[in-house]
């Protein structure tokens, strides 16, 4: 059987990992951190899973949270009027299926000991490139899952998929307890502030319990790119609450007695989106194939990171296994990249527009959405699959003949 190493550890690596251990490969996965390490450091993400990228979870039996995890059961989006006093756009969607939020402090270790359970190999090291060079000439494939250091930058940016070159927005996360929840049910609070940012909030499941995640997205020189002087955990907890205070008074209510889940449920920082070529080639000639966020990295204010790194991972598990005993050459690993770009391009430029201030036909459509149940249903739900956005949510004519449709049934 062949045998394939992956470089790094995350939602994707490890989800492909475990994968591949349970159709009889022999599998190596390098990580940088421990168990231990992961589960006691600093959270790394927001990861609201919807049902599909869930699913691919629960295919391969490594759902292991969903019965006492907090449901995410639709999505309310929100505008504030521009006196701050009330609301101009405010409609919710429920979701057909839960979406699920689990910290990967909570989520990463309990894979890693499954993997290691079904015999994988659980390497810890900072992998560099003489270490890949080893991994190449000793497996059939090897797999980068992790796009930080000299690793990550072995992927070239591809200028033709990634429209921006530098940070869209100034990011921060806030992990707390003590919320008030929304009364009807539960939902991706999503808050639009034109010219501000966004923040959107929902519940979760972290390492002492169910929980809140604050996501606050600032538009860069902006008032909410306010965290570079941000140095403690009560910093930042002031800081996501003055936010709120200034711009979202209905959030700021909600909030009234929360606090940190732990001292480490908080990060802040800024990445380009960038979409990179899939294929890498070391020094030694070698070709290595990039997964998840390694050559498709998008901005969280659609949430579908994880969503994405699940659905990839699903995609080049079930190339591989289609290859059987044929070579992973570049041919092949472009292909396979091809075959998860088929879907993830939609995701890429929906993300990429939401970045950008809206048009005014998505306006029409968001302010239709707070009077139309239907439409507000089907935009919760494309949260799940954002291919369903298009080509309504995209192009001015096709919203227009969408909405008359809407209209006259």
């Amino acid at each position: 059987m062949k045998r394939i190493t992956i470089i790094g550890g995350g939602q994707s690596g490890l989800q492909l990992g475990l994968g591949l251990l349970k159709n009889g490969y022999e599998v190596r996965v390098v990580q940088n951190r421990t168990a231990e390490d992961i589960r006691g450091g600093r959270v790394m993400s927001s990861q609201c899973m919807f049902s599909n990228a869930v699913q691919h979870e629960r295919d391969l039996g490594i759902d292991f949270w969903s019965d006492e995890c907090p449901p995410v059961e639709g999505i309310n989006f929100m505008v504030p009027a521009p006196d701050g006093n009330g609301r101009v756009i405010d409609w919710t969607g429920r979701l057909d299926r839960n979406a699920y939020s689990v910290d990967q402090r909570v989520k990463i270790p309990r894979w890693m000991t499954e993997f290691e359970r079904l015999g994988g190999q659980m390497v810890i090291k900072d992998a560099g490139i003489s270490d890949i060079e080893l991994y190449a000439r000793e497996d059939d494939l090897v797999v980068v899952a992790s796009g930080k250091g000299e690793v990550g930058r072995l992927f070239e940016r591809d200028a033709s998929k990634s429209p921006y070159d530098k940070p869209q927005r100034a990011l921060a996360l806030t992990y707390v307890t003590g919320m008030t929840p929304r009364p009807e049910h539960s939902a991706v609070c999503f808050n639009l502030i034109p010219g501000v940012g966004e923040y959107f909030v929902f519940p979760a499941l972290t390492t002492t319990g169910p929980c809140e995640i604050m996501v606050f997205e600032g538009v860069p020189g902006g008032p909410m790119d306010c965290w570079g002087e941000v140095k403690s955990p009560e910093q930042h907890l002031a800081k996501s609450k003055e936010i709120l205070d200034t711009y979202l008074p209905w959030e700021a209510e909600r909030c009234r007695n929360i606090e940190l889940t732990d001292d480490n449920g908080i990060l802040s920082g800024r990445f380009p989106p960038t979409v990179r070529h899939p294929v890498a080639t070391l020094p030694s000639g070698a070709k290595v194939l990039g997964l998840g966020d390694a050559v498709c990295l998008n901005d969280p204010i659609t949430g579908q990171g994880s969503n994405n790194a699940a659905k990839a991972a699903a995609v080049y598990l079930d190339r591989i296994l289609a290859r059987g005993e044929g070579e992973f050459d570049a041919e092949w690993m472009q292909g396979t990249f091809d075959a998860y770009w088929d879907y993830a391009q939609w995701v890429v430029q929906w993300t990429n527009m939401m970045l950008a201030p809206p048009p005014d036909f998505v306006l029409d459509l968001m302010g239709t959405a707070s009077a139309e149940p239907r439409l507000a249903h089907r935009m919760a739900n494309g949260f799940d699959d954002p291919r369903d956005f298009f080509p309504w949510f995209a192009d001015p004519k096709a919203a227009q003949d969408y909405m008359a449709e809407l209209e006259a049934a």
